[in-house]
């Protein structure tokens, strides 16, 4: 993987190179500045941010932050914008995914180690989820229910909130504005549909993009660089 432009999204990143114990990659906060290299590390969600994969093999793993999982590792590990992380407790896993990688296919064993990482990392005490009952069921909501005509005010009534309130209340407790955590459920549900064989063009009408340009242009927007560097486009 190459470099991917600054951006920014919804997810807390965990970026992981798959090359071995001297396999590196480098990440910085913001726009400009130096460029630490690492072999695992984690950035916290909606800080921008720019990755350099230096040409090898690297694992994105992204946890929503308003879940458990993410509340506990944003406690345990991320406190500046980029962190290392702790290298001993995931090493074995890491070396599993990487050799499973490099075998090619069986995408569930790919994720079935990844989601190991992140329950390892996580802890077995973890944190609380949302203490807002409302914002938990807002979200359970927008996840059954999510079109890309969706309304705030739509999930403002089913959680008994004026939409005024529950504006105010998801940036408070997820960090991300409504419309922000839609656009983010989409396009991973997008690469979700591309990574099961739609075309691009599918995906983008599955998810509520008006096409494939669409799609494209708000992924790059959101990581950095175009989905063709993660999957090929089926003709």
């Amino acid at each position: 993987m190459g470099r991917a432009q600054p951006h920014a999204h919804h997810g807390i990143q965990i970026s992981l190179s798959l090359d071995g114990p001297a396999g590196k990659l480098l990440l910085r906060s913001g726009t400009d500045g130096e460029w630490p290299a690492f072999r695992a590390a984690i950035v916290r969600p909606n800080r921008r941010h720019a990755f350099d994969g230096l040409g090898g093999s690297v694992a994105q793993l992204f946890v929503e932050p308003e879940t458990v999982r993410g509340r506990s590792l944003l406690k345990r590990y991320a406190v500046e914008d980029i962190t290392a992380l702790p290298l001993e407790m995931i090493e074995p896993a890491l070396n599993r995914l990487a050799k499973r990688y490099a075998k090619g296919g069986d995408i569930q064993a790919l994720v079935a180690i990844s989601q190991g990482i992140v329950d390892t990392l996580a802890g077995a005490e973890r944190a609380q989820p949302s203490a807002n009952p409302r914002i938990a069921a807002a979200i359970e909501f927008i996840s059954q229910h999510m079109t890309s005509t969706l309304t705030l005010q739509q999930v403002a009534a089913a959680v008994h909130l004026s939409p005024s309130r529950l504006r105010h209340l998801f940036v408070q407790e997820t960090g991300t504005t409504y419309r922000g955590y839609v656009l983010w459920l989409r396009i991973n549900r997008a690469v979700v549909a591309m990574m099961d064989g739609r075309s691009w063009t599918e995906a983008a009408h599955e998810t509520g993009f008006a096409d494939s340009a669409h799609l494209s242009r708000t992924f790059r927007r959101m990581f950095g660089i175009s989905p063709a560097m993660l999957i090929k486009e089926k003709r």
